[in-house]
């Protein structure tokens, strides 16, 4: 029983499932947002019918948010859905 303890008080941090997922996601959103802010300029931009002067790094920063929103809403939903499964 002490070394099953031990075991677990040895693992690194970077072997851990977690950080590992992280790892990545941490990584494209460092670039993704050097990207944006990169891109200071004004543009024109059609919602459906209006069109809408802005700096490109907000639509491009607006684009980025609701990628995220749905990226989360989508695992969030997948992983219920196993858990009904498994249940």
């Amino acid at each position: 029983m002490t070394q099953a303890s031990t075991d677990k008080a040895h693992r690194s941090f970077l072997s851990r499932p977690a950080v590992r997922r992280l790892i990545p996601f941490i990584l494209i959103t460092a670039i993704a947002l050097i990207f944006i802010f990169e891109n200071r300029s004004s543009v024109e931009i059609r919602l459906l019918i209006p069109m809408v002067t802005m700096p490109l790094w907000g639509a491009l920063l607006i684009s980025w948010a609701l990628g995220i929103l749905a990226c989360v809403f989508t695992v969030r939903r997948r992983s219920s859905r196993h858990s009904r499964r498994q249940g």
